[in-house]
């Protein structure tokens, strides 16, 4: 797998590298220090996946990830980031990114999240996963329909995709949202999300 790291700060550039450099059927083809350059960086090097900070000068990791799927929608996104509010990831989730590794995890989570991504399946730091575990008690049922959207929520997908993939109005995905949030006594959208994603994990 091709992968792309964009970071402005040379330091970590070079020891996600290096990291990613000693895995098996890993390779670091580039690296850009914003987003601009890492446009540019893709149309040239064609990679399969990009490691983006979220903290950079200008123009975000979670906008860049947007317009990378915009224009490149077969390539997947992680996103690196020292932030771990929920609604940070939320926004990375909406914006296209399949996940979303904290800085001062193991470094052994970018490398989970670069295979977890590249078979289909999300990711997200284990202490983030944590903050979405319920309560003890049975988890409430969910309709056939509720489980197909919370499936695609874990795919980062936004309403108004999820409303084209079912044929349904963008209207009736929220309605969805909004029962599935009250049956498992969600408050937020990140919430939300980041139960999605931890549920997919953890049936897949």
């Amino acid at each position: 797998m091709r992968i792309l790291i964009v970071d402005d700060h040379p330091l970590v550039r070079e020891g996600v590298r290096t990291l990613i450099n000693h895995q098996s059927g890993l390779e670091v083809v580039g690296e850009a220090a914003d987003a601009d350059s890492a446009l540019e960086a893709i149309a040239r090097l064609e990679p399969a996946l990009v490691l983006t900070d979220i903290g950079m000068k200008q123009v975000s990791g979670i906008a860049l990830a947007a317009q990378i799927r915009e224009r490149w929608p077969a390539i997947h996104v992680i996103v690196l980031s020292m932030y771990d509010n929920p609604d940070y990831v939320h926004q990375a989730m909406q914006a296209g990114a399949r996940g979303y590794v904290l800085k001062d995890a193991p470094s052994s989570d970018i490398v989970d999240a670069i295979r977890a991504v590249a078979a289909g399946d999300t990711f997200l730091s284990a202490s983030l996963s944590r903050q979405s575990a319920r309560s003890d008690g049975p988890r409430p049922i969910l309709s056939e329909r509720e489980a197909e959207i919370l499936a695609c929520l874990a795919r980062g997908l936004s309403s108004k995709q999820i409303a084209a993939e079912h044929d349904l109005s963008v209207r009736t995905v929220e309605t969805h949202r909004q029962n599935i949030r009250r049956k498992l006594r969600i408050e937020g959208q990140a919430e939300l999300i980041r139960y999605a994603v931890e549920h997919c994990r953890t049936a897949g």
